[in-house]
């Protein structure tokens, strides 16, 4: 069997991304620029030489956008393609559509009296709980399980089909988040880029942290477009 791999994408930069505030469960689309990364992202993986078996994203609107681009520059359109709500963004409750400011530098560290930097995710995800007037947020054993096991579901079903690598867009306190239950040595913030990727195999029921946050692909596909652009002129 083909060893199973996932590559699991950042969405692109997004107006709220652009503007400070933090989406959760909330949406807004991908700018102009956004959009380039991504194009970026998709020519780089193509360059790559990789072959994607299968894709899975989050429901929400700008992994669903980012995934249309990425297959698109690909031009693999046409592979199976599904859709996951849990893999959707952490929800910052009534905090959702809040500066990020003030909801990681103000609200969330009085909670517990202490810099967001010193902060776990289990911290984050119960000072979110604890101010959230609107009772949306979710509770951290909640939050844990639905991410874990939505990248392990997909995983397993790319497994099943005979393994290969499959491309999966995320968001990024998720995709962090996931990384730090895999590795629990790694620290809480990893500050993914938007278009970033982190690889991660699984074999034998577990994960294994190939690559976290990588640009390169990124920075492959702006090389292909600025050539492109220039043979143009």
């Amino acid at each position: 069997m083909t060893k199973t791999r996932l590559f699991i994408a950042r969405h692109g930069k997004t107006m709220f991304n652009t503007i400070g505030r933090a989406q959760g469960w909330s949406d807004t689309p991908l700018t102009k620029e956004g959009e380039r990364g991504i194009q970026e992202l998709g020519l780089g993986l193509k360059a790559a030489g990789l072959n994607f078996v299968a894709a899975y994203s989050s429901d929400s609107g700008r992994t669903l956008q980012t995934m249309e681009i990425i297959l698109r520059e690909m031009g693999q359109s046409d592979i199976p393609y599904k859709r996951d709500k849990r893999i959707r963004e952490w929800c910052f409750g009534s905090l959702d559509g809040g500066y990020d400011a003030e909801l990681f530098n103000g609200v969330v560290p009085r909670v517990f009296d202490k810099p967001v930097e010193e902060m776990t995710y289990q911290d984050m995800a119960d000072a979110i709980l604890a101010v959230d007037t609107a009772g949306w947020a979710e509770p951290w054993d909640i939050l844990r399980d639905r991410i874990l096991s939505g990248f392990t579901d997909i995983a397993k079903e790319v497994e099943s089909l005979g393994g290969g690598d499959a491309i999966v867009v995320s968001h990024g306190m998720t995709i962090g988040t996931l990384m730090g239950l895999i590795d629990p040595s790694l620290p809480r913030s990893l500050a993914l880029d938007n278009g970033s990727v982190c690889q991660v195999t699984y074999e034998a029921d577990t994960f294994h942290i190939e690559a976290i946050g990588d640009m390169t692909y990124r920075q492959k596909g702006r090389e292909i477009l600025a050539r492109e652009n220039h043979e143009k002129v």
